[in-house]
């Protein structure tokens, strides 16, 4: 591991000796420790990567974690067309320079993209995000934690309207989202199984009424801190269950557990009837030890509320009781 972090002048010793070390070996000189690539500075694998071709630095991304951290600090833009137009699977998450132009040539050359995480990415703008919706159609798997200027209502009615195969969507902490565009999604999106609104202060019950109405196979929603949600979306959750169980034996599929997921943190508004009935109505929810899968905690009111878990334990503990008497 490093001892300091060198200045600037000292980048090409430090070069040299890795060079002469063949990439590995321990080497030491001024109170500095450096056992192989992994070690290089920040400073000098800018230097050593910022010429490097768009193949390369794919390559280079999946070396080590500070290469990947290097890379996503240092690129400014992508031109991925002549090498990754099959590529399904892309990170990019925290590249903090990345831009517009980088999300269009991106959409332009990745096509058939169908996993992309840009969350972090806090330059890029809702035009480039329906820009890479319109090219990139088979997207299932798509994470915009903390992209606020890129996930806007506009932005989600172009994802709902071009990717219908979408089933994972992270929007966490983008707070300009609103009723309107998670009731897009809904529309568009039927398949999604995992939806983090997490920090979007603005949806209210519609959002979530939408969602119950319109994506059956909802696994996993992440609701922390959308203080606006009240007792009426925790009932349309749950009176979801009866209707989705009858389309599916309907469809002939049994695909029937619902929600194994639900955050409702600092979500103060709720009351225990209604938090139980959603949590009576998927038994995939639990509120015991180390199984929490609804997530209550800031809710000092809902502390009452308990999977069928707990009763059955407290019935097992009965019986048991009764039988030594």
């Amino acid at each position: 591991m490093l001892g300091r972090s060198p200045e600037s002048g000292d980048l090409d010793i430090w070069f040299k000796r890795l060079i002469v070390s063949g990439g590995g070996g321990k080497m030491e000189g001024a109170g500095d420790v450096m056992t192989g690539w992994k070690d290089l500075p920040m400073e000098l694998l800018l230097r050593v990567l910022s010429p490097v071709d768009d193949r390369t630095v794919i390559v280079a991304s999946d070396v080590c974690t500070s290469w990947r951290d290097a890379l996503r600090l240092g690129i400014t833009s992508i031109s991925l067309s002549w090498y990754c137009h099959d590529l399904r699977d892309l990170d990019l998450s925290k590249g903090l320079k990345l831009s517009d132009r980088s999300l269009y040539a991106l959409a332009h050359g990745c096509p058939h993209l169908t996993k992309l995480n840009i969350s972090g990415c806090e330059a890029f703008s809702d035009y480039a995000l329906v820009y890479l919706s319109s090219c990139c159609k088979n997207l299932k798997n798509l994470n915009l934690c903390g992209c606020s200027a890129a996930a806007s209502d506009r932005a989600l009615q172009a994802i709902s309207f071009n990717c219908p195969k979408l089933q994972y969507l992270n929007l966490g902490w983008c707070e300009d989202i609103s009723d309107e565009g998670v009731t897009n999604l809904a529309v568009g999106c039927p398949d999604l199984r995992a939806l983090d609104l997490c920090g979007c202060v603005r949806i209210t019950d519609k959002s979530v009424i939408a969602l119950a109405n319109g994506c059956p196979h909802l696994r996993s929603l992440g609701l922390y801190y959308c203080q606006n949600i009240t007792d009426q979306a925790m009932y349309s959750l749950a009176n979801s269950r009866a209707r989705n169980d009858a389309r599916m034996w309907q469809n002939s599929s049994h695909d029937q557990e619902g929600l194994v997921n639900l955050n409702i943190s600092q979500c103060t508004a709720l009351t225990p009837p209604a938090v139980q009935a959603v949590c009576d109505s998927f038994p995939g929810l639990h509120t015991c030890p180390g199984r929490h899968s609804l997530i209550i905690s800031g809710c000092l009111s809902l502390t009452s509320v308990h999977c069928g878990c707990t009763f059955q334990t407290s019935r097992a503990g009965g019986a048991t009781l009764a039988g030594d008497a």
